[in-house]
């Protein structure tokens, strides 16, 4: 019988299904690219700000994404600790996507404006000031750290080319709007507009 062939043969097995897990993979990945709530922003949704930008290049610089996840589940336990479940709208001008499931520290998906931008500054210099149990590295060098040599105009170019909707003027003002700021400002500004648009959803 052909499938006694098939079974005995691993050449012939390992082709057959390298090509159905192909299809299976096509069958559900492929369909992605023409639904309307992977493809659209959500309502309300903007680009990051400049100085948002840079403090997202920096999060990712120093980890942050390796420990915290930017992903709620659609489960009860998880809406009910973090806020309205993830959806792919919210992440279509990411790149890349901070979506994981590594859970070191919590998720972040909505901690924009949850808490004070000192909290976050004193959080980031010594988290154990603000949450004794805490195992996070300090990064008190943020607050050392200009952005005065930072250029977010040409990746905010390079992003346009991906179809993020910066304008012409978001891109001319966006080196002068970082000048004066540290590394500090970034992230805090960063980490504080996580989620907002989605704020009250479900």
């Amino acid at each position: 019988m052909w499938h006694e062939l098939v079974e005995k043969n691993l050449g012939i097995l390992m082709v057959l299904t390298i090509v159905a897990i192909s299809f299976g993979g096509l069958a559900e990945i492929v369909p992605l690219f023409f639904i309307k709530q992977t493809t659209e922003p959500v309502a309300g949704l903007k680009p990051l700000a400049a100085l948002e930008l840079e403090g997202r290049d920096i999060y990712i610089r120093e980890g942050c994404n390796t420990c915290h996840s930017q992903m709620i589940r659609p489960f009860r336990a998880e809406t009910e600790r973090y806020g309205a479940y993830s959806v792919a709208g919210e992440s279509v001008w990411e790149h890349p996507f901070l979506w994981g499931s590594k859970r070191t520290g919590p998720d972040l998906a909505r901690v924009g404006q949850r808490y004070s931008d000192d909290w976050h500054r004193a959080h980031l210099h010594n988290p154990r000031d603000v949450v004794p149990e805490s195992v996070m590295p300090a990064y008190p060098w943020l607050e050392q750290s200009s952005l005065e040599d930072a250029k977010p105009s040409a990746k905010m170019a390079a992003l346009k080319k991906l179809g993020v909707p910066y304008t012409e003027n978001d891109i001319a003002q966006a080196d002068q709007s970082v000048q004066g700021k540290t590394e500090m400002d970034a992230v805090v500004a960063y980490l504080q507009q996580l989620g907002t648009v989605m704020k009250g959803k479900r």
